[in-house]
């Protein structure tokens, strides 16, 4: 699963990056990224957008956001079939931006956090599914979830799961709309290659889903 990643790029970084002209909303980074906070997607309806949205998906029936706690995660293997997910993945595919993810390595009794990213440091996009939830009262909320698929052979001794990493010569394919055959977008939600991606043990101070700084990604701890 993903259940914890960071986004400290700054803007024109990652407006560059996902070929986004501008961001309208109220940017801030985070280095520690829970589940129910706010992230940052990419989602394309003729020209690419960044808006920000709440991970935890919840499709139009859910009657409390509580229940987006359940969906931070879908499984690519069943995204396309499950009716959470299904209509979302017809028409409502996003981008989620992220600088890297966190996972734990046991040692003993000992659950070491280890921060994962691209070799090259440059922001990636997760593949994610978003809707707008309308709240009991009327408010719309955006709300997202991260696909995930099979860990790659670098991530594998962590965890069976890892988050699916669209890359960049596929983004548009995975982003139009338009776009509505499973054997076309399926065939994207593969582990992304562990050449590219490197990991290093990180300090515990990422284990308090309060804490957020750039201490937490510091290599070793240190």
């Amino acid at each position: 699963m993903c259940g914890r990643f960071d986004l400290h790029s700054e803007m024109v970084t990652i407006l560059k990056a996902f070929k986004v002209d501008r961001f309208a909303g109220d940017y801030h980074g985070s280095y520690n990224i829970a589940p129910s906070r706010q992230i940052v997607i990419v989602k394309d309806d003729g020209k690419r957008h960044l808006l920000q949205c709440r991970w935890g998906f919840l499709p139009s029936w859910a009657k409390d956001p509580s229940m987006g706690y359940k969906m931070i995660n879908a499984r690519a293997e069943t995204v396309a079939e499950k009716p959470a997910f299904r209509d979302a993945f017809q028409r409502q595919r996003c981008l989620v931006v992220a600088d890297g993810f966190y996972e734990w390595r046991k040692k003993g009794k000992l659950k070491i956090p280890v921060y994962i990213r691209l070799k090259s440091q440059s922001p990636m996009g997760f593949a994610g599914l978003y809707n707008t939830w309308v709240s009991p009262d009327g408010e719309e909320v955006c709300t997202c979830t991260i696909i995930t698929t099979e860990a790659n052979d670098l991530l594998a001794p962590l965890h069976d799961r890892m988050p699916v990493i669209i890359s960049r010569d596929k983004e548009d394919v995975w982003l139009d709309r338009h776009i509505t055959d499973k054997e076309r977008l399926i065939p994207l939600l593969t582990s992304f290659p562990s050449e590219d991606m490197e990991l290093y043990e990180v300090s515990s101070l990422v284990n308090k889903p309060d804490y957020d700084s750039a201490e937490v990604i510091v290599r070793g701890g240190e």
